[in-house]
């Protein structure tokens, strides 16, 4: 007999990968349980249980098959164990959702801070799920979320206004490289309407970083828009001010300024496609979730829009690999 010499390999070690691959080639060539478990420093029992539940539709012991089978066993007692039982991951959840987070910026902020512990990771389903809990009602938490629906119901968009704008040039002579996002500087814009429609704030959004950028308008027309986008423009660098897609809304009449002003070049989504500036728009309804329609902005100060516009800046997205925009941001200034 071929003589083996195997490591010392710790008594209560789970059997992995390696291990299955060396109890299919042993039993292949006949070697019993008992001196499997020998060579591997196991119990007989161990070895045949392995085989028992592992094996091939009850007739044979194949690796990877027996790997696959055991890891989706483990994956499933993992999802039943509710990771919101465990305080401390409850107490980081609960907190950020009171910032206005959302569950899956959540979940992607925990495996981002948590890399090699899997015991944080958890899915932004299981806090959908919790937080929509029947016994979990009571608590209200779906108030936290940012269209505080007390059921989950599916994504609306908002129509823009059609109205003839000088010198318009359309998203599709945009050039490619913003749709690509592969360069920094292309921004997208449009205005919340507030009480009356009086007054407004003006948001921008970078495609490459996620930043946002908002302004207080005390009047919903070209010449407070235009201000507004000069303020929130004029202390970049060129790099980061190249050009600006916008609604088709009247209050972007004056838009050849940015031009003039500052050499941006501007683009306009076709009408009814508010879906062409998919950032500015999500950004917009998370804008909601502070300020609900019917707000009044006149009456809103400047520092609470700017502790919002602060808030938005500062928390993980998905697309950026659960950083924040200012995060992203520093890396091209």
């Amino acid at each position: 007999m071929v003589r083996m010499e195997v490591s010392k390999i710790p008594k209560y070690r789970k059997l992995v990968k390696e291990d299955r691959i060396l109890i299919a080639q042993w039993k292949n060539k006949g070697f019993s349980n008992k001196q499997i478990a020998g060579w591997l420093g196991r119990d007989k029992s161990t070895i045949g249980r392995e085989i028992v539940r592992n094996n091939f539709e009850g007739k044979v012991y194949e690796p990877l098959h027996a790997q696959y089978r055991a890891e989706a066993r483990k994956n499933k007692a993992w999802g039943a164990k509710e990771p919101l039982k465990n305080p401390k991951i409850y107490s980081y959840v609960m907190g950020q959702l009171r910032q206005g987070w959302s569950p899956e910026q959540i979940a992607g902020r925990l495996k981002l801070e948590n890399p090699d512990d899997r015991s944080w990771w958890i899915c932004p389903e299981t806090i959908y799920v919790y937080i929509y809990k029947i016994k979990n009602r009571k608590l209200r938490l779906w108030e936290y979320l940012r269209r505080k629906q007390a059921r989950r119901r599916k994504k609306g968009g908002r129509k823009s206004q059609r109205v003839r704008i000088p010198d318009r040039v359309s998203i599709h002579l945009r050039p490619k490289a913003v749709d690509k996002r592969k360069e920094v500087g292309h921004w997208e814009g449009d205005t919340l309407v507030g009480k009356y429609r009086i007054s407004g704030i003006h948001t921008e959004y970078e495609r490459v970083t996620s930043l946002t950028k908002m302004e207080k308008i005390n009047r919903l027309n070209a010449e407070e828009t235009i201000r507004a986008q000069v303020k929130i423009f004029s202390p970049f660098p060129i790099h980061l001010r190249r050009s600006d897609t916008m609604d088709n809304g009247l209050e972007m009449v004056n838009h050849k300024y940015l031009k003039d002003k500052l050499g941006m070049d501007t683009y306009f989504a076709d009408p009814y496609s508010s879906w062409q500036r998919g950032g500015n728009e999500n950004t917009n309804l998370w804008i909601r979730y502070y300020f609900p329609k019917g707000t009044d902005f006149a009456k809103v100060p400047d520092e609470d829009i700017k502790a919002v516009e602060w808030e938005l800046n500062n928390r993980p997205r998905k697309r950026l690999g659960y950083k924040t925009p200012v995060e992203k941001l520093r890396e091209y200034l």
